[in-house]
């Protein structure tokens, strides 16, 4: 990891993605599957009954819709992280989404080369010895040890910066945020 200076200031917030173009061709597969779901019920002259057509009808469209929005949640991920936490957000519209309170992290580490090998593919990830994951693609990550001992993993672009920023937070921690009023 390069050497920053001392007097360099720490971002209010920094943000960070990484993207995945190769599950666009994925996605693409899922949309074939549902079309042909799709033409099978529109077109479809099969006389060995419906019970046989409603199968397979239903069975590209779902397997299509699964592979199309289980490739499109994980095209990109965005990071972000504040005085208070960090914040990853998968996919277009956000989802899946986790927010970790920087009070339940005890370091960060730069990962030069993270591997969805290493994770079992791509995605939001759990293994129960080694924590979680998000894994957009191989490459640089992000790696958060948490006070209960495991690590949340993030691929994420210039994430040289984020552990940076991090490590900054960690050792100067926010003040706590004013109490929320009762309304009484």
């Amino acid at each position: 990891m390069r050497e920053h200076s001392r007097t360099e200031p720490t971002p209010a917030v920094w943000t960070g993605r990484a993207t995945n173009r190769f599950q666009w061709v994925a996605a693409v597969a899922g949309a074939a599957c549902m079309a042909l779901g799709i033409t099978l019920a529109v077109e479809s002259p099969w006389t060995s009954g419906i019970a046989a057509l409603l199968m397979a009808v239903i069975g590209c469209v779902a397997a299509g819709l699964l592979v199309l929005f289980g490739t499109l949640a994980f095209v990109h991920v965005a990071v972000k992280v504040d005085d208070r936490a960090m914040e990853v957000r998968c996919g277009h519209i956000g989802v899946p989404r986790r927010r970790i309170p920087l009070t339940q992290v005890v370091g960060a580490d730069f990962a030069p080369r993270v591997s969805p090998c290493q994770w079992g593919g791509w995605g939001y990830r759990w293994r129960p010895e080694k924590g979680t994951a998000v894994i957009v693609r191989r490459g640089e990550g992000l790696v958060l040890r948490l006070g209960d001992g495991l690590t949340f993993t993030v691929t994420v672009d210039d994430a040289e910066s984020a552990v940076r920023v991090i490590r900054a937070r960690l050792r100067h921690p926010a003040p706590p945020a004013p109490p929320a009023a009762t309304g009484a």
